[in-house]
């Protein structure tokens, strides 16, 4: 029977099997979350949502996983889990954006 791998283990799998865990230290994690977000936002420059999306999903794909490849790499070298610090920021964000004075406004919490 072949085992369900997490999305964790399988970046970690593709990583060990190149012996590049040496290479991917907190700080070049950040850098290339970064990095990799930018890309991401480079598709979009100059141009209209639907126009990109339309055109351009399948590097929206990609550039969208490398950043969240990067991001549970991150997560994995600071033995975070990532479901409990998401849990944990969208509590925090409830009590910024109470549904209350944010529903259907797109102001920061500063300006509610």
């Amino acid at each position: 029977m072949k085992e369900n791998k997490s999305s964790m283990q399988k970046v970690n799998q593709f990583r060990d099997d190149r012996d590049w865990r040496q290479f991917h230290k907190e700080k070049d994690l950040a850098i290339s979350i970064s990095l990799e977000a930018s890309e991401l936002l480079e598709l979009f420059q100059w141009k209209n949502s639907e126009e990109v999306v339309s055109n351009k999903l399948e590097r929206i794909k990609e550039e969208l996983a490398d950043v969240l490849i990067y991001s549970y790499m991150l997560a994995d070298n600071l033995d975070l889990d990532i479901d409990e610090i998401i849990a944990e920021k969208l509590v925090k964000n409830e009590a910024k954006y109470p549904v209350n004075k944010s529903k259907g406004k797109n102001e920061k919490y500063t300006e509610l």
